[in-house]
């Protein structure tokens, strides 16, 4: 047991820890609020206080974690239509995403998903959404894409977001489909990192401080989704965004 805490205390004593726990909540209640905003917020900011390779597996733990919290009352006001076979192909090309996470430089891979998350809030500032169909080809196409993000990043929500909002359904419906397609591909996303390695004591020691902090903050956020007006909240979560990209980009 002594043994244990020794090797957990360097986790613990670390400074970058208490802003992991400011990140962790603010994302927790985006996530909450909106379906999203977990793995687009806390996996370039963990990539930038511990690298990629410490900080994307994390993340990939308390998002499913996260994900069976929301999923119950999801079901019933999700497009299984559309979502399953996004969520599908995203499974399938996860563990493809996933080598490049176990081969690639971690300074390049730390900019990548920087550069990726300023792009995706500016895009989202602008208004741009895709608003052809969804036809069963192109799901296939987005989820694959997300699915590469995924075991690569910790992000598959970016092509999947934008593809999504798109439509004319209502807020309820386009949470319910975020977070339906996030729960499918949660249990595939941990297993590469679990096979390479990169599971390890430090990694599980900062899982142990986060999740309760998600946990927490998940509900209170879905809880201000009936409370807070999405032109308030819309403001505020792309400015998150802007700010966590612009971080590990130039960090």
């Amino acid at each position: 047991m002594t043994e244990l805490l020794d090797r957990a205390w360097p986790v613990l004593a670390d400074w970058r820890l208490p802003a992991a726990v400011i990140a962790t909540i603010v994302a927790g209640l985006m996530r909450g609020y909106s379906g999203f905003g977990t793995a687009v917020i806390l996996a370039p900011v963990y990539s930038l206080l511990w690298g990629p390779r410490a900080g994307v597996p994390v993340m990939l733990l308390m998002e499913l974690l996260v994900s069976l919290q929301l999923v119950p009352s999801a079901l019933k006001d999700a497009d299984r239509r559309v979502v399953l076979p996004l969520g599908g192909a995203a499974a399938l090309a996860t563990p493809l995403g996933a080598w490049i996470l176990l081969t690639a430089d971690g300074d390049t891979l730390r900019r990548f998903i920087g550069g990726f998350v300023l792009v995706f809030g500016l895009l989202l500032m602008s208004g741009w959404r895709y608003h052809g169909s969804r036809p069963l080809p192109l799901n296939l196409a987005v989820g694959t894409l997300a699915g590469l993000l995924k075991g690569s990043t910790g992000m598959s929500g970016p092509p999947v977001i934008l593809y999504l909002l798109a439509g004319l359904e209502e807020a309820k419906r386009h949470r319910a489909n975020l977070i339906l397609f996030f729960a499918t591909i949660a249990v595939v996303s941990v297993i590469p990192p679990l096979i390479g390695g990169l599971i390890d004591l430090p990694v599980l020691v900062r899982l142990a401080i986060m999740l309760p902090v998600m946990a927490v903050s998940v509900p209170i956020g879905a809880r201000l989704f009936h409370v807070i007006p999405e032109r308030l909240y819309r403001p505020f979560a792309m400015g998150v965004l802007l700010v966590a990209g612009a971080l590990a980009l130039f960090g």
